[in-house]
């Protein structure tokens, strides 16, 4: 059966992720890549927002990806998995980049003024640029298909030992692990783009296969819940305390020690509250975690489009702007999956969706 706590988490992530990349477009820390403040106003206090969510709220969803491939490959094949996985991630961030992304990637590049200093360059090594560029979100499902297709090797290697192992981690354990989330953050991070992070990443997905997937695991969390809370947002108003104005998405911050605790306790508060209070569903529940992959994919398009058109003009009050730029964030989300999600092979290119049904109750 489903857990509905873990769709909740996604739906509710991915909500913050829209209201992270509108404060984001219009941060005032010198973040590039973006249109940047749109107020003279210093410091940018709105800005804070960035730093509440950044440290854990991929770091959630890599959790719950890795608990759902448990989960999946227990009613599906491994050949199964490899081909739903396949199609649901890397297609969309493969051939989906040059049959529609590349419109966020001309956007991306006109937001940073690239094309004017690219007017000599060929138009098929632009257009390259462009779907390159167009990635944006979809950096998430490239780094989970990778783990995905490393999952399979693993489990067949050790044979669930490890899986059983990790069902009598307790609390302790769970808090000494601080330690080992601040080793991983500090390895596999690509050099320039700052968000393929392989060390934590695959360190939150791996723990969400063999750790997080036991109910036991979760009812120590559901136990704890309270205590997690208070030792993160402690945490997290240290790390906003100490880092406010800096860039947190870059080293040095994202590697420091504050940085990953803040993002380790969140991540045990957030599964922990949602089993015990989000683990229900409803009309309103059903239909945003049915939704929310569209979002996700289309979101940051209506946003840009904004942005740049619109928000950089200074032509409105700020808060206007800003709420604005949230509304087209979630109506591109909403309104692009529902018409691309109709349409033959670009339902399958730009969101991995394929032709057949899939078992219903698994949770994927």
């Amino acid at each position: 059966m489903r857990k509905s706590y873990l769709d909740n988490i996604r739906w509710i992530t991915v909500v913050l992720v829209v209201i992270y990349h509108v404060v984001y477009m219009y941060n005032a820390e010198g973040i590039l890549g973006v249109v940047g403040a749109i107020t003279d106003v210093r410091p940018q206090y709105v800005d804070i927002y960035m730093y509440v969510v950044y440290p854990w709220f991929m770091s959630i969803l890599f959790i719950v990806s890795g608990m759902c491939a448990r989960y999946s490959l227990l009613v599906h094949s491994e050949k199964e998995f490899i081909r739903s996985r396949t199609r649901r991630y890397l297609v969309p961030s493969t051939i989906g980049l040059a049959a529609f992304q590349f419109i966020q990637g001309y956007l991306n590049m006109a937001i940073g003024g690239a094309f004017d200093t690219m007017g000599h360059v060929p138009k098929a090594v632009l257009f390259g640029i462009m779907m390159l560029s167009g990635t944006g979100a979809l950096w998430y499902i490239q780094v989970l298909w990778v783990f995905s297709m490393i999952l399979i090797p693993v489990r067949r290697i050790e044979k669930d030992r490890l899986w059983k192992a990790g069902g009598k981690i307790n609390m302790p354990v769970l808090v000494a692990m601080t330690a080992a989330c601040w080793a991983f953050a500090q390895i596999l991070n690509t050099p320039i783009i700052a968000v393929y992070r392989f060390g934590l990443y695959a360190f939150m997905f791996f723990l969400g296969y063999y750790v997080f997937s036991h109910d036991e695991v979760i009812e120590l969390l559901k136990k704890r819940f309270l205590p997690l809370l208070i030792v993160a947002c402690i945490l997290g108003a240290a790390f906003c305390t100490v880092y406010f104005e800096e860039n947190y998405a870059i080293e040095p911050v994202n590697r420091t020690p504050l940085f990953t605790s803040y993002c380790w306790f969140m991540c045990l508060a957030v599964l922990g509250g949602m089993a015990k209070y989000g683990d229900f569903e409803n009309r309103f529940t059903r239909w945003m975690g049915s939704r929310s992959f569209g979002l996700y994919v289309f979101h940051y398009l209506g946003i840009s489009v904004f942005a740049l058109y619109v928000a950089k003009k200074r032509i409105m009050p700020v808060p206007a702007a800003y709420l604005l730029t949230l509304i087209c964030g979630f109506l591109a989300g909403y309104l692009l999956y529902a018409v691309i999600s109709r349409i033959p092979f670009f339902r399958w290119a730009v969101l991995g969706i394929g032709k057949g049904k899939e078992k219903k109750n698994v949770q994927g």
